[in-house]
């Protein structure tokens, strides 16, 4: 066995000089920046010799640019680069893979040459270029290797390139000694070809193909810019490398793929995939600059408290000053008197249970304080900050509605029940919704056999009955009242009113059916929101017809929640961010922080937001202080 083995061992050796010196060896010495026209076949082998000078002060990257001259059918040519530490090979045509085995040729290749560091002041080095193939025919190339004098990039200087997916570029970074953290932004004119940035470190080999550039390192896909924090103490080495590589396709980034081949070894024609970029080092945000959006974020809740305290301290004192002033007046009276002074029995108070009364504890207002404070977990869970605001706006409905009807209570699980309803259909609407016909049929008849409860519900003020008789008496009514003869609305305000609200929500039903927006859960979130102002404008209205009135302190926060709500819609339609899109796609609407250089357009709506739920509450809560000396059984009900 051993003697077989040796034999075979030693025919491999004599065969492989056999076939060594009967190809012809063309030996060069090749000079960087200078043109190389030749041919090569399966008798012979070029072989290129450079001589690289590094400085120990200064970077400079080498870059090998090759293409194919001739009609290559056959095999195809291999390029390698034999350096000192590592060896870098491709052929050419390269081929890359797509999605579903799609193939990618390019005829036209370039590679930047990976460079060892060096602690000398200067060293000379030699690598090969070796060229060969095994095609019978005579292959005509292209050869040229040069210096890559911008291979360093400098903190917050601009520079730009071109890339392809044969051709892709990656350059170095090294932090200063004063910064420890920094932003690399790539932009770029075009949204397409679909391009990937990757910080990796400086090691050899580097992973700039498409095909393994996400196996180290931290990368994003791209379409007109990307950008990516960076920290000394991730690289040991004191910086990275920037790599840059455009995909063969366009499915990363939202775009579309090209047609499949008939047969699938036919490369896919892949047209002009060139993209210009723009690369910019700056120094992220300083630890000052934290310090003061904290502080910032911080100060502005604060003085939220301070003025209610503030607020308390004037009241105790002004009513303190008025209680004295009394009991001055009137020295004489004893503690009896002095309590009726105090209150009387017609401002007597019931809870909940009593006759027509209003209920003054706020337990709707503290679930929706509640709710409006969580909003910050949307960072953690999908969809979270839309699962609150439709907590929010249904609480708040409820709110309004018990104002006017304290006898209907409805129990935390009844209420919570319908809003988890309400989120399971958004759930649904996010999954199937999608130009699902189907699922927009039965939504749109649900939200207006929904608006239809809802309206006969306010009309005749909770004074009716769902159940198996409900159609026979909806005829019965519309036969007295339409057909037998023709009578006016008891209640014609609210008619009015309700029927206005109909025509919006029949309105938005249809744009529903008929657009079939993608984003379901913003849809459903409009129709709540919109609801909800329908609601209040109703209450308020209804309450003026009612000889009510509104005073000044409600008055003026519905004004100033106004403005609010207006500042803050703006920031929130600004559009930064979107979950419908690909990554790449929706990091076309980042924008930088224009506030304290900390905050962004998203972080200011909900700065905005949140102080305007703040100001909507508290109309809730004060909206009736009108009817605070009015017999419980003398206030409307509508």
């Amino acid at each position: 066995m051993f003697s077989s083995g040796l034999f075979l061992l030693l025919f491999w050796i004599v065969q492989g000089m056999r076939d060594s010196a009967a190809k012809e060896i063309h030996q060069n010495i090749a000079d960087f920046n200078q043109d190389y026209n030749d041919t090569v076949n399966s008798e012979t082998q070029n072989i290129y010799a450079f001589n690289h000078t590094m400085l120990r002060n200064k970077t400079e990257g080498v870059r090998v640019s090759v293409k194919i001259l001739s009609d290559q059918k056959g095999p195809p040519l291999l390029f390698v680069v034999r350096q000192k530490e590592g060896v870098v090979s491709f052929q050419v045509p390269l081929t890359l893979r797509g999605l579903y085995q799609r193939n990618y040729q390019y005829q036209d290749v370039g590679r930047t040459l990976c460079q060892p560091p060096t602690r000398a002041e200067s060293k000379t080095e030699s690598f090969f270029v070796d060229v060969s193939t095994l095609s019978e025919k005579n292959a005509t190339y292209f050869l040229r290797v040069t210096h890559v004098e911008s291979f360093v990039l400098r903190t917050k200087e601009r520079f730009s390139f071109n890339a392809t997916p044969a051709q892709p570029q990656y350059f170095k970074y090294v932090f200063p000694l004063d910064v420890d953290s920094v932003i690399v932004k790539v932009t770029s004119p075009s949204a397409f070809p679909c391009s990937v940035i990757s910080i990796q470190d400086i090691q050899c080999p580097v992973y700039d193909l498409d095909n393994n550039v996400a196996f180290i390192g931290m990368y994003q896909t791209m379409t007109k810019q990307a950008a990516i924090t960076v920290q000394r103490k991730d690289f040991n080495k004191g910086g990275f490398y920037v790599v840059v590589v455009v995909k063969t396709e366009d499915e990363a980034c939202g775009g579309g793929l090209p047609y499949y081949p008939l047969n699938p070894d036919t490369p896919v024609e892949h047209g002009d995939r060139q993209k210009t970029l723009e690369v910019l080092v700056t120094p992220a945000i300083s630890k000052i600059t934290y310090v003061g959006g904290m502080l910032f974020g911080l100060g502005v809740f604060l003085s939220f408290y301070l003025f209610a305290l503030l607020v308390y301290c004037w009241e105790q004192w002004r009513k303190n000053k008025k209680e004295g002033g009394l009991l001055h007046s009137v020295g004489t009276l004893n503690d009896e008197t002095a309590s009726l002074l105090g209150k009387s029995s017609m401002d007597q108070r019931y809870d909940g249970c009593g006759y027509g009364s209003i209920a003054e504890n706020s337990s709707v207002a503290s679930p929706d304080g509640t709710e409006s404070l969580m909003s910050s977990a949307e960072a953690t869970y999908s969809y979270t900050d839309t699962s609150f605001m439709y907590m929010i706006a249904g609480l708040c409905m409820l709110k309004l509605y018990q104002k006017r009807h304290p006898d209907i209570n409805a129990s935390a699980y009844s209420a919570y029940a319908c809003l988890a309803i309400v989120i399971f259909f958004s759930v649904l609407g996010v999954v199937f919704g999608k130009g699902n016909m189907i699922f927009w049929i039965v939504f749109s008849v649900i939200h207006i056999v929904f608006t239809l409860v809802l309206s006969t519900q306010l009309y005749y003020m909770g004074r009716w009955r769902l159940d198996s008789g409900i159609l026979r008496r909806i005829l019965q009514v519309l036969y007295t009242d339409c057909v037998r003869q023709c009578s006016p609305p008891m209640y014609v305000d609210r008619m009015v009113l309700l029927v206005m609200g109909n025509i919006i929500n029949w309105s938005l039903a249809a744009y529903g059916l008929i657009v079939r927006p993608n984003d379901f859960a913003s849809y459903l979130l409009a129709i709540g929101i919109c609801n909800l102002l329908l609601y209040f404008a109703f209450y308020i209205i209804m309450k003026l017809r009612s000889g009510e009135r509104i005073l000044p302190l409600p008055l003026l926060c519905i004004a100033c929640t106004s403005v609010v709500w207006g500042f803050a819609l703006f920031f929130f339609f600004q559009g930064l961010s979107t979950w419908q899109k690909t990554p790449a796609e929706s990091r076309e609407h980042n924008r930088d922080c224009i506030l304290l250089g900390f905050f962004d357009d998203h972080d200011i709506w909900h700065f905005l937001s949140s102080i305007a739920m703040f100001g909507s509450f508290l109309v809730l809560l004060c909206l009736d202080d009108d009817l605070d000396d009015v017999q419980r059984d003398k206030i409307y009900v509508f």
